[in-house]
């Protein structure tokens, strides 16, 4: 089936407000090619021919929407991505926290956890840490608005190019860690038993009464005009517990934002117990 090229303004701008509603996302105009990309392999599946009748879908069938979340969010990651970032943890964050909060159980939250890469590298290290300090205990959320991208961090399963980085940054945790498949490394039960996966919108609180003292919101505040920004970081912090830190993406900056929260170093922000005025 042919599948129109030319769109009208109404529709076009329909579906960006759309993405909006629904993730959060704000996506320019000039954005549209990469939606209507995006758009177009939905179209097929659905057999439309035109982009105004998957609005009408979209509109129609509610539970068309989890699919359209699928498609307009951007879901890039890796194990250890950004290595300095992990160094920190490993060399101060871990042993900080270890330091003051003997008998607690240390709480992470990887708040854009993709496919889960991000979590599980978590896992791994505190992991590490624990063989040397047997005491130190631990859990991790991972949480995603993308119920797609969710479902591969649950089954643990990694192939190809992520499991590609893993081999050469850490083989010997990659060896430690998965079981390795004809078709790619699980993740082992003794490692996703301390990761949790949970559907969540960053626009909205988070439930629960858990508060977190390592949070990682990384490469995901790039998407977001200024108004949205604020309010996901208000939602972050608020799960946050007091002294907490919160690391963010390469791209990313809080300092010219008032969120309640101090810069400690480039990525690194601690949270703070009083907002500034």
């Amino acid at each position: 089936m042919d599948i129109e090229n030319e769109i009208d303004l109404a529709t076009q701008r329909a579906l960006l407000d759309k993405v909006h509603r629904h993730t959060g996302i704000h996506m320019a105009e000039r954005k549209w090619t990469l939606l209507q990309g995006r758009l177009r392999r939905r179209l097929q599946t659905l057999a439309l021919s035109r982009y105004r009748d998957y609005l009408a879908v979209l509109e129609a069938q509610p539970d068309e929407v989890g699919a359209f979340i699928n498609l307009v969010t951007t879901n890039e990651t890796s194990f250890f991505r950004t290595p300095r970032i992990w160094d920190h943890l490993w060399q101060q964050l871990l042993p900080e926290w270890f330091r003051q909060h003997r008998g607690a159980t240390l709480q992470l939250w990887s708040a854009a956890a993709s496919t889960g890469e991000e979590a599980y590298s978590m896992a791994m290290m505190c992991e590490e840490f624990r063989e040397h300090h047997p005491a130190f205990k631990y859990q991790i959320l991972a949480t995603d608005i993308a119920s797609q991208v969710l479902a591969v961090g649950k089954a643990g399963h990694y192939q190809g190019k992520s499991i590609d980085g893993l081999k050469r940054s850490k083989p010997a945790w990659l060896a430690k860690y998965f079981q390795a498949g004809e078709d790619g490394y699980t993740v082992s039960p003794a490692l996703r038993s301390h990761v949790v996966f949970r559907e969540h919108h960053l626009h909205k609180r988070l439930d629960g009464a858990l508060r977190f003292d390592i949070t990682l919101l990384r490469n995901v505040l790039i998407y977001f005009d200024e108004p949205g920004q604020c309010g996901v970081l208000e939602n972050v912090r608020r799960a946050m517990s007091p002294n907490s830190v919160l690391i963010i993406g390469e791209s990313e900056s809080l300092t010219r934002l008032n969120v309640g929260f101090d810069f400690e170093q480039p990525l690194i922000y601690r949270r703070q117990e009083r907002m500034h005025a």
